[in-house]
Formats: C-alpha cells, structure tokens, sequence
C-alpha cells in the first residue's frame, strides 16, 4: 500500500502529472476573476471565500481521471485487483495520493491568493483550516467517480457531471466557513459539518470505489 502512494505519488509530481496544472489553473482562476467584475476591494472582499473554495474544486477536478485511467489502460488496474491486497485499500492509497498532489498544495498556496482578492486578515486562518479539512473529501469523491467512469472513452466530461453535484455540500459548508471568519461570526457549526463530510467521504467511499472497479473491470 505504502509502495503504491509513493508511486503514485511520483507520478502525479511528474511532469502532466496534474501537479502544476492544478495550481496554474487556481492562480489564472483566481487573477482573472478582478478582470471580470472589477477591482474594487469591498466586493473583492465579500466573494473571495466562494472564489477560492469554486477554484480549489476546480482545480482538483481537473486530474481526477488520472487516478485510475492511466492504470487502466497499461493492465496494472487489472494485477492490482487480483493482487492479495485489499481493492479498498487500493483507492484509499490513490485517492490520498491524489490529495497530497493536487488538495495540498491549493492549500499552502491558497493565503498567497486571497492577498489577491482583498480576503479580510481574520479569515485566512478559517481559509486555511477549511480547505485542509474540505479538499480530502474532494479527492475521494472524485476517486469514486473515476471508479465509475474508468474505461470509458472520453469518460472526463461524465466524471464531470457525476461529481460536481456531489462536491456541492462541501463547496457550500467550506465556503461558510470563511465568510463567517471573515466576519468575525462563530464558524464551529459550518466547520463541523465540512468535518463530518470528509469523515464520511473517507471512510465509506473506498469501498464504493472499489466495487465499482470491480464491475467495470468483469
């Protein structure tokens, strides 16, 4: 298990990995959009939260079919379902993986960005917490829509579509979770849901995942 996280942690920092794109895409995401409705720091201020919670779902959506498509299609997906370890194990190990390469560094660099969005001084510290405790859960539903699309050809846009609506409670509760730190409210009731939700998601959806391998891979 330790063996496959570190490969595909090698694979994902490679180049095309999906390493840099999320981040390119977050950083382009996050300075067009004063661009586009205009620099006055007020409003900057009061959508920065939802901005920087829509751009890190976006740039983790963009490598998800990466998790299991490239395995798929040299036959290694196929020895590690009959390997005498647990399939279930297989995608947590993947999934996480997927976090470390892409959740990650969106969190880390994400203080750097909201600098370019005006974000108020005392919801940086909520911005950080959430997306630390928020993004695994977008990894793992992202590695449960990969499990379900795997072999299809051009399965992105239909991983798309299965895992945005899912991604929808974690966007809304990390989103909160700023805005009330922004605002100086409580933040422990939005917190705890997003803290719930990627519980959840971690602990259930490897086992979804893996039974969806197991049928697309008959």
């Amino acid at each position: 298990m330790i063996r496959l996280f570190l490969r595909d942690l090698a694979l994902g920092v490679r180049a095309g990995g999906g390493f840099g794109l999320g981040l390119a895409f977050f950083l382009i995401l996050v300075v067009l959009v004063p661009f586009g409705v205009g620099p006055e720091p007020q409003f900057l201020s009061r959508i920065a939260p939802g901005i920087l919670w829509v751009g890190a779902l976006l740039a983790c959506l963009l490598s998800l079919d990466r998790i299991f498509q490239l395995d798929f299609e040299d036959g290694s997906l196929d020895l590690l379902a009959v390997a005498p370890v647990p399939l279930e194990g297989v995608t947590a190990a993947k999934a996480l993986a997927h976090w470390v390469t892409t959740g990650l560094p969106l969190v880390l660099i994400a203080p750097l960005l909201g600098v370019l969005l005006n974000l108020p001084g005392p919801a940086y510290s909520y911005m950080i917490l959430s997306l630390a405790i928020g993004t695994p859960a977008l990894s793992f539903i992202g590695a449960f829509g990969a499990a379900l699309t795997v072999g299809l050809k051009r399965g992105g846009l239909l991983l798309s579509l299965l895992v945005l609506p899912l991604y929808v409670p974690t966007l809304i509760f990390g989103a909160e979770t700023v805005r009330r730190g922004a605002e100086g409210l409580p933040v422990g009731t939005p917190l705890a849901m997003l803290a719930g939700i990627s519980l959840a998601v971690v602990a259930l959806l490897p086992f979804a995942a893996a039974a969806a391998l197991r049928i697309n891979l008959r």
